[in-house]
Parts: structure tokens; C-alpha cells; sequence
């Protein structure tokens, strides 16, 4: 089955997740099977993630995040070896409220996937959780001399 078949089957307008069970999985499950490398465990799916499903295009990982319910993803700024992104939603405001330490490095990991699939030079992504404001912001760098196949 092509990867594309798999998304249209999981984006599925009908099926639905309530914020309960995703913060179940999210926050609380696989934290406790991964311990204290959730975080790193997290980005490195996340990268995994992206490989599955390549995008070619800024606008196709910003459909990709509002598909998956990750959120409502927005590039800000975009500098020479840098990009900024701002990622929000209720779901994520109301994580921010249940939980002190909330981390998004799935979202970070895929993030920098893609860019490096897209601009073909390694990139890694940063997240800046802003808790009062209910967002999180991603800062993705490359190096240009750091060329991948």
C-alpha cells in the first residue's frame, strides 16, 4: 500500500480521536514505556515519520500537521540557513495547561526531516514552547555544506 494510500486512510474525516486519549498515548503512556529518552525517542520517530511520508513543499507539511492533529502550522520567518515556525491548537493549549513538561519533539524531528529531505542538506529543528501563549515555536537549521543524497 503507497504511503499516500495510507494517509487518506488515517485522515479519514469520520474517524476521530478525543484530546482525553491523545494526551493518554501522548503524555502519559509513552512516557512511562520510554522513561527519561521519550524526548530523544520522539524526534527520532518523528524523523522516521517524515521518511515515510516525504513532502515536497512548505504547504504540504503544513497540510500534513493540520491532517495528523498535530496543529496549525505556520512558517514565520525564513533566514538565510533558518527557518521559524509557529505550531498551535486547543490541543496543544490544553496540554500546556494539564502538563509542566510538555515536549513536541515529534513534531520537531518530522519537521527536521523534511526540511533536509527538501532542501537536501542536513537540518535539525528546536522547539521553543511558549506556555502562556499556548504554541510552540520551531527553529530548523541547515548547513549548506552538509550536503545529503
Amino acid at each position: 500500500m503507497s504511503d499516500n494510500k495510507q494517509i487518506e486512510q488515517v485522515t479519514d474525516p469520520i474517524v476521530s480521536v478525543s484530546a482525553f486519549g491523545y494526551e493518554l498515548i501522548r503524555d502519559i503512556l509513552l512516557p512511562e514505556l520510554l522513561g527519561k529518552e521519550t524526548p530523544a525517542i520522539l524526534y527520532w520517530a518523528g524523523k522516521g515519520l517524515a521518511r515515510k511520508f516525504p513532502l515536497d513543499s512548505i504547504e504540504q507539511v503544513v497540510d500534513f500537521f493540520e491532517q495528523a492533529g498535530w496543529g496549525t502550522l505556520s512558517l514565520i520567518e525564513h533566514k538565510k540557513n533558518e527557518l521559524e515556525f509557529e505550531l498551535s491548537s486547543e490541543l496543544i493549549t490544553r496540554r500546556f495547561k494539564i502538563k509542566d513538561d510538555c515536549s513536541f519533539q515529534l513534531e520537531a524531528g518530522f519537521l527536521a526531516q523534511q526540511i533536509e529531505s527538501q532542501r537536501k542538506t542536513t537540518a535539525e529543528a528546536y522547539e521553543h514552547p511558549k506556555k502562556r501563549a499556548g504554541k510552540v515555536i520551531f527553529t530548523v537549521k541547515w548547513d549548506k555544506k552538509d550536503v545529503v543524497d
